[in-house]
């Protein structure tokens, strides 16, 4: 099977060779996933999602995905691109996937976009949601692989009063795990938490783009002040840092999940991957 494209350039070029761009929009639990991107012997999104479009079309399919998901984390908003054979009927295809796609993966929607759109660079901004329980009775055992059951009560004040003095364009270096060439300036745009109900809380993240980790990293450094370890402006002194420190942890991935990501109207999606393809500096 054709590995998943790891280029900035299209899949193929659109419209060309009778191809259409087409939209998935996807959801799954990732529990028993090693993560979105192919990896070899392992179970990953993408490779049950390509094998099994491959196999219905028959036709070598590629995805482009909005953000790569880590092992355990969920989605219900993912987004994707693929370039597919013009005959190829959307909404029968969802059917189709239903019917060949395991249970802990679904499209739950697709349709054909202008070929400038692109599931990566084209996005606006992602929002994750990840969710905690500090109950004395722990978590929901219904909900225990989407929700992180912490031993400690956590102030809700603290946790936005820090959360608020992350907002804003920085370089996030100290919240990433680095990868050659990447930048790690992001604009944190929404963070905030809220308690939905007795013992279960919700932290709420929206960015233009994430680096590997950062959105676990900030809820890590975040619980350390929600369960009083840490004072309010400790997470925001480590912005200052020039790389990782050993002393901010990454929270459990299971409490984690992609919920949606925004893009431009279709006139200004080739503007907009042109701009986020730029590398930025402060």
């Amino acid at each position: 099977m054709t590995p998943q494209n790891t280029t900035d350039e299209p899949v193929t070029p659109a419209g060309g060779g009778g191809l259409v761009r087409i939209r998935l929009d996807i959801a799954y639990d990732g529990t028993d996933f090693s993560g979105w991107a192919r990896q070899p012997e392992r179970r990953t999104v993408c490779g049950v999602l390509e094998d099994t479009l491959s196999l219905v079309l028959r036709h070598d399919v590629r995805l482009t995905v909005a953000g790569r998901t880590d092992a355990g984390v969920h989605a219900t908003g993912q987004v994707a691109h693929a370039d597919l054979p013009a005959e190829t009927d959307p909404d029968a295809l969802v059917l189709r996937l239903a019917r060949a796609l395991p249970a802990d993966v679904r499209v739950t929607a697709m349709r054909r976009v202008p070929a400038e759109f692109d599931a990566r660079f084209g996005a606006l901004r992602r929002h994750y949601v990840y969710r905690i329980c500090d109950a004395a009775w722990s978590a929901d055992p219904l909900r225990r692989g989407h929700v992180v059951a912490w031993p400690r009560k956590l102030d809700l004040d603290a946790l936005n009063e820090a959360s608020r003095k992350l907002l804003g364009e920085h370089n996030f270096v100290a919240f990433c795990k680095r990868r050659e060439g990447a930048t790690t300036i992001r604009e944190l745009q929404r963070l905030d938490w809220t308690r939905e109900s007795d013992g279960l809380l919700a932290a709420r993240v929206s960015a233009d783009a994430f680096c590997h980790s950062m959105v676990r990293s900030l809820v890590g450094a975040l619980l350390a002040v929600g369960e009083g370890r840490k004072p309010a402006d400790w997470p925001a002194s480590m912005l200052s840092a020039t790389e990782r420190p050993s002393a901010i942890t990454v929270a459990p991935a299971h409490g984690l999940a992609l919920i949606g990501v925004d893009y431009p109207a279709d006139e200004d999606l080739a503007t907009r991957a042109t701009l986020t393809r730029n590398v930025r500096t402060l």
